[in-house]
């Protein structure tokens, strides 16, 4: 008996991990990405993700199970097909082109009892709305009367030692029970728990809270810094302190912005939504997202801030960048902000040097040069700009031989150290 068979359409930070557990599995896996330059990393057991290591993909292509592809007719006969690309904000207004996209090129290929599960974090009722519509026109096939359809949001938190997505609790839904009970069969398969809803828009919607949360309490923190630099008040001892309440306070620490696909987008698109179905204001998102959005420039001028009090102007200064990634331990530059804050800082005259060892070269920004973290490196600049915190990064020897550090990160301590 063959094998089930698998395809996942997106091999980034989400559709790679999920592929190359499917294979774990016992499944045969086709990876199907429309970049044909990551197609032949992946074939040649070139990971760009840090969450799969190049061993972990060798050995999943030599079961001869996975095989990535940028051509859909690899998807013919599949079981089961997961979408999981990306859904990125256009002036404000949700771009599902890259979900259209992916519904058009594989309604072709459905067949009575398969299943299909959207991934993309997007706003409520996009599974049946749109998804379910464009599968229909491409298959001549109907839902759930020929094929079955789900939707299971993404919870890949990339670099997380801790919570991957093997024992990260799956959210599951499908548009009858029918196709609840595959969906949930699926990922029953791969992960340690899956938690069932009732809808897809309940689950839809379950994304968007989990990220509008965080993006609200971050906004909060990052307005309470640059209040309390502003009454000279100690943010980090403070949120230390209230840490150790143990009951009703979870703590957020401040940052220099949100980055990644989901804090600076998913909020926005049930903002949009509210605003399009409701003609109402979602007040906390938008003010949240104000403040954060914010942050590269309060950075930027503090930075310059810090410069003039040691005498040196921020036109012509050398300034090194610690990250460029917009979470610690990951290269994923996507609206990253320590790029914006390199941007503001090179708008304001300063020489801009950059430390990532994560990052793919080519996604660095222009006119940011990449160096390795060394003490002449160091001494050379005029400022040491901590945005992004690696593990890997030297912070004593940043410390012992800076001559001014600003630390966003709370990374750093000494006399030569200000903090966000």
């Amino acid at each position: 008996m063959s094998a089930e068979k698998l395809v996942v359409i997106g091999q980034g930070y989400v559709g790679l991990p999920l592929a190359v557990r499917a294979v774990e599995a016992g499944m045969d896996v086709v990876g199907l990405d429309v970049d044909t330059d990551r197609v032949k990393l992946l074939a040649n057991g070139e990971s760009y993700v840090e969450d799969i290591p190049v061993d972990r993909l060798g050995r999943a292509l030599h079961t001869g199970r996975y095989r990535p592809s940028s051509e859909y007719a690899d998807a013919e006969g599949f079981d089961v097909c997961v979408i999981t690309v990306p859904t990125p904000l256009r002036d404000g207004t949700p771009d599902l082109s890259f979900v259209e996209r992916a519904g058009l090129n594989i309604g072709p290929y459905l067949r009575p009892g398969c299943t299909v599960i959207l991934e993309s974090t997007t706003y409520p009722g996009t599974t049946e709305e749109l998804l379910r519509p464009l599968l229909e026109s491409t298959s001549g096939l109907r839902s759930p009367a020929d094929f079955h359809l789900g939707y299971s949001p993404e919870r890949i938190d990339p670099g997380n030692r801790t919570w991957r997505l093997e024992n990260t609790p799956k959210v599951v839904s499908g548009v009858d029970d029918a196709s609840l009970h595959r969906v949930d069969a699926f990922y029953r398969r791969l992960v340690e728990r899956t938690v069932p809803v009732d809808s897809t828009r309940v689950a839809e919607l379950t994304k968007l809270i989990e990220n509008t949360f965080r993006q609200v309490n971050i906004g909060l923190i990052n307005e309470l810094t640059m209040l309390s630099h502003q009454l000279d008040i100690d943010v980090w001892q403070a949120i230390d302190a209230a840490e150790t309440k143990p009951f009703g306070f979870m703590p957020f620490r401040p940052g220099p912005g949100v980055g990644g696909h989901c804090l600076p987008i998913d909020p926005c698109y049930l903002s949009w939504q509210v605003k399009r179905r409701l003609g109402r204001q979602f007040r906390f998102i938008e003010l949240a997202n104000d403040i954060n959005h914010e942050m590269p420039e309060h950075v930027a001028q503090r930075v310059m801030a810090g410069l003039n009090r040691c005498g040196r102007a921020v036109t012509g200064a050398r300034l090194l960048l610690l990250g460029l990634a917009y979470k610690r331990n990951t290269g994923d530059m996507r609206d990253s902000p320590a790029v914006d804050v390199a941007a503001r800082l090179r708008g304001l005259g300063a020489e801009v040097l950059a430390v990532e060892p994560y990052a793919e070269p080519h996604h660095v920004p222009d006119g940011v040069a990449l160096v390795e973290l060394t003490e002449r490196e160091v001494r050379a600049a005029d400022a040491v700009v901590v945005v992004t915190d690696h593990d890997c990064f030297d912070y004593g020897l940043v410390t012992r031989h800076a001559r001014y550090v600003f630390d966003t990160r709370n990374r750093c301590q000494g006399p030569t150290v200000e903090r966000l």
